[in-house]
């Protein structure tokens, strides 16, 4: 397996934008991801959009990115005003949320939904992100649901024991609202993470999977 290290600007220039439909998405996507680019990228910026929240799970989000992301790396926290599982019939104005996107410093890596994910507000997401952001590199991730997924990762980012750790206690702490669900659980998480350590001959045995459509190759 080739392991591909990809190089993000010196200097501070750094950005990160993480895109989620809800407010628990991203952190379940990409929170172990995250921490290890953060742990070896001291300068990188990391922007969060998040499209629909109740007020009290808005509450929980800004949070969340909080206790994830220290204040030197922190940037900004957006929220949309879109309602919940109705993405498809907000199409037009999701559209123009998502072109104000590009009066923001233009981020070096995008995480975003994948594109198979069968929730209509995760894959209206999907598609914005394309159609906004056309020279960037966009690392799809993916959620666990009811619904399954047609998902099949080509990206897979090892993650430690311990960073497996951090993540399923962070999102337990950080989202109370969630825990009443049934699939919300550190198993399910753990479990996730323990396939796609198997899929990667990770050595730690965790991983976090994604989809990458497009992405250059420069010879050194």
């Amino acid at each position: 397996m080739l392991d591909l290290v990809g190089q993000l600007p010196r200097k501070g220039k750094a950005r990160i934008l993480c895109v989620g439909a809800h407010c628990d998405d991203i952190e379940i996507g990409c929170a172990g991801a995250l921490q290890a680019l953060l742990r070896t990228q001291a300068g990188v910026r990391v922007d969060w959009v998040v499209l629909s929240g109740s007020a009290r799970r808005r509450r929980e989000a800004q949070d969340s990115m909080r206790r994830l992301i220290g204040p030197r790396q922190r940037g900004a926290l957006e929220f949309g005003e879109f309602p919940d599982g109705c993405f498809p019939a907000h199409y037009g104005e999701i559209k123009a949320f998502f072109e104000a996107q590009k009066a923001r410093p233009a981020p070096d890596l995008i995480f975003c939904h994948e594109r198979a994910d069968r929730h209509q507000d995760h894959r209206i997401v999907n598609e914005m992100v394309w159609n906004t952001f056309r020279d960037h590199l966009v690392l799809e991730y993916e959620v666990p649901k009811w619904d399954g997924s047609a998902f099949e990762p080509n990206v897979y980012v090892p993650i430690s024991g311990a960073q497996l750790g951090r993540k399923v206690a962070h999102l337990r702490a950080a989202y109370p609202s969630q825990r009443g669900r049934d699939w919300f659980t550190a198993e399910t998480f753990k479990g996730l993470a323990r396939l796609r350590g198997v899929e990667c001959r990770a050595s730690s045995g965790y991983a976090e999977a994604f989809c990458v459509r497009k992405a250059r190759l420069i010879a050194l």
